[in-house]
């Protein structure tokens, strides 16, 4: 349940009749100002057309009119906004209450009937994840945990690229290449073994002509349907499967359901999207190569040629993905795609050719830019390629150095447990931090900032919290929260109250950025409470103002686990 709706129900109830009264029964939003101002504002302006009068001049006639409010302490006019201040003990109560009762489900929604398949991730397995790509899965299941957290029934996919030029390349390099003619790695994990075959097959089939063809050859008979080609192909992307799914699980990121591209080949679900194409009457051909001219669809330049075959007749990755997702729309309510900047054409092409095929749906785009890293700032072995498993890796080396420092008093297995939850908790945040649209540069003196906007801060609030109800044992969980009503109570029982309409606007307008802004903020009014409010010697209060710290160790637990953290009990 949300604390807030008893609220915003009566000053909706309150505003309707003011505005009733003075000849206007219209709809109208009710906001909550980021600037403090009020706790709750109706802004007047949409009524001044019906009423003929200015925004300030209606929010003043309608102050006047607003009936009495048992749950609003103060109700005023300010430059058109009808301004609302909720009753301290009111929500006090309210908040510590329904947070305490409800628990771990604090802050989720009630089950929706939609069905929503989101894809994300989906990189091709001839390589591990790079930085750049990082922020993909991580958006990805940040919104997928924010959706759920809505109600959502949500699927997570992957789309395995077996099909393409690049992973066959790998399949014959891992059968043609004897393992002492290429450089060995000193990461033990499948994904990274598996890249100097690549680099060393890419360079033969550069340099000589027949293993340029016979990789051809791979490509036909692969789309042809040949068995032993498929089971090939599809083994070495298994492998390097393996070792990308290991790099996800390292940042909590777990995905439902892979699907292989193959797949569409297989059934002949992406040659009957050719077939349908083909029909279209904006279907060309260039040297025997289909595409569609999408001349006059909002799309310009080179991009207004969408080729769906080459000349061979063999599909291309844009068929096999029309195929699939026609396979999602027939699995889903709501289908989701994460995609990189650079995908943006892309998806402008897809969903003109699926309303080709006259499909009405076409899925929902997050686009998100790169990841960059400082110059210098990150060590890597081999200079050129930062990928995932080094950023994680750094990340909880620079963590147990913090740890080390702090807690020297534990042993060197909790110190490690503690780093690795803190280093990999500081990469999730820092990216989901910054909205996908906005570059972003990853930072170690922001990543791993106990002080500031980042997942240690967050963390080591939510173990203090811990710390303090472990001190001071059982307590009588009964007691009244209204009498928690000064400022710095006040303060902190209003953010706690915000949770489930932050969840819910992160889940549904896929604004995840919103979340661990939430949680710095709790963090930091949790923190000044505790620095000016006595809890443990808090005499006739102390056992309200100890719920008030179990009511936000619950919260920062929720939030942290809806963004794939760990809400660690020390730190």
């Amino acid at each position: 349940m949300d604390p807030l709706r008893r609220f915003r129900s009566e000053v909706e109830s309150a505003a309707k009749e003011a505005f009733r009264s003075m000849g206007a029964d219209v709809s109208f939003e009710i906001e909550t100002p980021s600037t403090g101002i009020a706790d709750l504002a109706v802004p007047c302006f949409p009524l001044a057309k019906v009423l003929r009068k200015a925004p300030v001049a209606i929010a003043e006639e309608a102050v006047s009119k607003l009936p009495p409010m048992a749950t609003i302490s103060k109700a005023w006019a300010e430059r058109g906004y009808l301004n609302f201040n909720m009753d301290t003990a009111a929500l006090a109560a309210s908040t510590v209450r329904t947070v305490l009762e409800e628990g771990p489900r604090y802050g989720q929604g009630e089950e929706r009937p939609e069905k929503v398949l989101l894809e994300h991730t989906s990189v091709n397995p001839t390589g591990p994840i790079h930085v750049g790509r990082a922020r993909n899965p991580i958006i990805g299941d940040t919104l997928a945990r924010c959706m759920r957290a809505c109600g959502y029934d949500v699927t997570t996919e992957y789309l395995v690229n077996d099909v393409g030029k690049q992973v066959v390349l790998l399949a014959w390099g891992l059968e043609n290449i004897d393992p002492s003619e290429v450089d060995m790695v000193d990461r033990d994990k499948a994904d990274h073994r598996l890249v100097p075959f690549y680099r060393k097959a890419n360079q033969m089939m550069e340099e000589d002509p027949e293993v340029a063809e016979q990789v051809a050859d791979m490509l036909v008979r692969f789309e042809a349907g040949d068995e032993e080609v498929i089971e090939k192909v599809r083994k070495t992307a298994s492998i390097m499967l393996d070792g990308i799914v290991q790099s996800l699980n390292a940042i909590n990121v777990n995905i439902d359901r892979f699907t292989w591209e193959s797949d569409f080949i297989k059934d002949g679900s992406a040659r009957k999207v050719v077939d349908e194409l083909s029909k279209c009457a904006v279907c060309r051909e260039d040297k025997g190569a289909k595409y569609l001219d999408l001349e006059g669809c909002g799309i310009h330049g080179r991009g207004t040629k969408f080729f769906f075959t080459r000349a061979d007749g063999t599909t291309l990755y844009t068929t096999r993905d029309i195929a699939y997702h026609l396979d999602k729309f027939c699995r889903s309510d709501r289908t989701i795609n994460i995609l990189g900047e650079d995908q943006k054409l892309g998806q402008a092409q897809l969903a003109n050719a699926l309303r080709f095929l006259g499909e009405e749906r076409a899925p929902e785009c997050i686009f998100y830019s790169f990841v960059s890293l400082p110059q210098g700032r990150m060590s890597t072995r081999k200079g050129v390629v930062v990928y995932l498993d080094d950023l994680i890796e750094e990340a909880e080396e620079r963590a147990m150095e913090e740890v080390r420092k702090r807690r020297d008093d534990l042993s060197e297995e909790r110190m490690e447990e503690i780093a690795r939850n803190i280093g990999r908790g500081a990469v999730r945040y820092n990216i989901v931090r910054v909205q996908p649209e906005k570059q972003l540069t990853f930072k170690w003196e922001e990543a791993l900032n106990f002080e500031g906007n980042s997942a240690p801060f967050v963390q080591y609030a939510h173990a203090r919290a811990c710390s303090i109800l472990r001190k001071a044992g059982d307590y009588d969980r009964s007691a009244d929260p209204s009498v928690l009503t000064n400022e710095y109570e006040a303060k902190l029982i209003k953010e706690l109250a915000k949770l489930p309409s932050v969840i819910e606007e992160a889940g549904e307008r896929a604004r995840i950025h919103l979340l661990p802004a939430y949680c710095h903020d709790v963090a930091s009014a949790f923190n000044q409470f505790y620095t000016y409010v006595p809890v443990l010697k808090g005499e006739e209060l102390r056992d309200a103002r100890l719920a008030l710290v179990e009511a936000t160790r619950i919260v920062l637990a929720n939030a942290l686990q809806t963004l794939g953290l760990s809400a660690p009990e020390e730190m």
